[in-house]
């Protein structure tokens, strides 16, 4: 018996055959399937077009702003706190640590970080507060309570350059609080709203406060909507008053609101300038005594002529860790809250 062998024949167009479509892929093909815009594998719907770098397309414009505007501007100032940098540019030498000793030692930073936190001690706990309050008398459909509503929201929406102008006008000596006063024989002399050094840091204190109230009230109004009207009513019927149903019943159906306007207050109260410099002029109060951490790093680092950018910087990462430290305690505790 005899066993042929025969060579397999090769048929012209089938390698081309393997390759056509339906059989597998080959890397090139892989690699077009994963970048550009087609059918995916496993895929139904509008996700079968989807591909992983899509949501990047989407957000590129606005990781570009905040590396541009945010991170790089960050990681800078900390670069510049090691240097002795002019606010002009120009030659810089590093200095290592030398800023950061010389902040330790300056009394007038530690004027500052005072006042700075002195300002959130009290504006803090009223901002928390009054708002709440403020939410809870315009919550109710009266009649004309729209009106009021606006009234309360209009300061927030006024500049506070026109708002510490006004102020000043009615805190002025002959101004018309003090004209009032005066004609109503409660006061002989002028208060001196705008040349005592405390006077002048309440006086920013109260401006912070009147323009902040509306925008908070806002906040509190939606978190009074997630409050049950039953437990309120429940309440009533078992005889509790409206001050024990607001400490028993509102205040811990809005504790995550106050958290977050404590937390967003108290970094707005670090940062604060606007109402120092309106109403303790250029300097800061006398002789710079109601100097804020903002007010003093434009004082050391900006001067075009007597300024240090590193120091200037320095004081800014001090200002940032301070700030930073507040908003991790806000955070303990409202996981110790929620806990």
């Amino acid at each position: 018996m005899t066993v042929q062998i025969t060579k397999p024949v090769s048929v012209p167009g089938a390698e081309a055959a393997a390759s056509a479509p339906g059989a597998a892929p080959s890397r090139i093909r892989r690699l077009s399937r994963a970048v550009l815009p087609g059918p995916a594998a496993g895929a139904n719907g509008a996700a079968m077009y989807r591909r992983w770098w899509l949501p990047w397309l989407w957000t590129a414009p606005a990781i570009v702003c905040a590396v541009v505007f945010g991170v790089f501007p960050f990681l800078n100032t900390i670069l510049l706190s090691f240097t002795n940098a002019k606010p002009l540019g120009g030659a810089a030498s590093f200095v290592g640590l030398d800023n950061y000793t010389r902040m330790l030692d300056d009394s007038d930073f530690w004027l500052a970080t005072r006042n700075s936190i002195l300002y959130a001690l009290i504006v803090v706990p009223l901002m928390v507060l009054l708002p709440l309050l403020l939410a809870i008398l315009v919550e109710k459909n009266l009649p004309g309570i729209g009106f009021f509503r606006s009234a309360f929201y209009t300061p927030v929406l006024a500049s506070s350059v026109v708002v510490g102008l006004s102020w000043q006008w009615l805190l002025a000596d002959d101004g018309l609080v003090n004209t009032w006063l005066e004609k109503g024989h409660v006061i002989r002399d002028a208060i001196p709203f705008l040349s005592d050094p405390w006077l002048i840091l309440l006086s920013a204190m109260g401006l912070t406060l009147w323009k902040g109230l509306g925008w908070y009230m806002v906040f509190y109004l939606a978190a009074l909507g997630n409050v049950p009207k039953e437990l309120h009513e429940a309440a009533a019927m078992d005889g509790a008053g409206a001050v024990r149903r607001f400490w028993h019943i509102t205040v811990p159906g809005v504790r995550q609101a106050m958290m977050l306007v404590g937390t967003l207050t108290g970094i707005g109260s670090l940062r604060v300038f606007t109402e120092i410099y309106m109403l303790g002029s250029s300097t800061g109060g006398p002789g710079g005594a109601d100097r804020t951490l903002p007010f003093y790093i434009r004082d050391v680092g900006l001067d075009p002529i007597t300024g240090n950018a590193g120091y200037g910087s320095a004081v800014s990462v001090a200002l940032f860790l301070l700030t930073l430290g507040l908003t991790l305690l806000a955070q303990r505790l409202t996981k110790e809250d929620e806990a």
